[in-house]
């Protein structure tokens, strides 16, 4: 039983994920981005540490243990998250800053060999390539839709900054943090993130809520199914396997989003993101095998 849960949790992992997309449009009209943020990792924050003072978490016994956890915060929660909805709220398409999300496991691969002593074989490689031919296809009549001189450059400047931070933040929590307790270092990634994320709120100017039901449900969500579910899942994903298995798993993201906002939005759905959801899974299944060849 144990082994068929444990098996469950990278379509979970990939199924919240995507949600979160559809919980930000579904906040947009009454809140400002960076407001949104800043509320939300607050409170996720409190949440895990009401949670790890329950489960009698174990934290860091030093300094550099509670620094290495808010340093993949700052990366993973606060400049990532952050960067994302500010760079759609600036008018970058959402297809294009699902596209530019969809590099980051073609990136960590290319780094996880030297920096983490992961051999990515050849298989995982042509997997890697076919997760992302798939979230293009799905991506597609999105991006057919563009003006390409529409694309603001700042926007994707910063949307280019919160994939890089992301791989960062997922390459130095494989490096730094693989032994920590689970729901303490998610505790402390959630303060590190907020202690970004309140500044930039307020120098950008951006603290405008608009308190309602709707802000209320997809505040809710974020907190504690998008984020705490969200991050205890990605965290015990990277603990047990390759970092660039585990990245390519975010293939699936496009792909999950397009359902949900068919089902929440009425968004259509063409033959061809049909058939790109079923070449990205392809892709996921080949990426995400064992890991081999790291470094003890």
């Amino acid at each position: 039983m144990s082994r068929f849960l444990s098996s469950l949790i990278p379509a979970a992992f990939v199924l919240i994920w995507a949600s979160g997309f559809a919980a930000a449009r579904y906040v947009a009209p009454y809140a400002e981005p960076l407001a949104f943020v800043a509320v939300r990792l607050a409170l996720v924050a409190l949440v895990l540490a009401g949670l790890a003072l329950v489960l009698r978490a174990r934290w860091p016994r030093s300094a550099a243990g509670w620094g290495d956890g808010m340093v993949a915060g700052v990366l993973m929660q606060g400049i990532y998250v952050a960067g994302v909805f500010w760079s759609v709220h600036r008018g970058l398409p959402s297809g294009i800053a699902a596209l530019v999300g969809s590099l980051q496991p073609l990136l960590t691969a290319a780094v996880s060999q030297p920096l983490l002593g992961e051999r990515v074989t050849p298989r995982r490689w042509a997997g890697i390539g076919l997760g992302f031919i798939g979230a293009g296809l799905v991506l597609g009549p999105k991006l057919g839709a563009v003006d390409a001189a529409g694309i603001p450059p700042d926007a994707l400047a910063v949307s280019l900054a919160a994939m890089l931070a992301m791989t960062a933040g997922t390459l130095w929590q494989k490096r730094r943090g693989a032994g920590a307790d689970l729901v303490a270092n998610a505790c402390l990634q959630f303060v590190g993130g907020t202690a970004f994320a309140i500044p930039l709120a307020l120098v950008a100017g951006e603290t405008n809520l608009t308190l309602s039901l709707p802000l209320g449900l997809g505040m809710a969500w974020s907190v504690l199914v998008n984020s705490v579910g969200g991050i205890l899942l990605l965290l015990a994903l990277i603990r047990r396997g390759a970092v660039a298995g585990v990245a390519s798993l975010l293939f699936l993201v496009p792909p999950v989003s397009a359902v949900i906002a068919y089902l929440m939005f009425g968004e259509t759905l063409t033959p061809v993101q049909i058939a790109g959801m079923a070449v990205a899974a392809a892709g996921v299944g080949l990426a995400s095998g064992p890991p081999t060849g790291a470094r003890r």
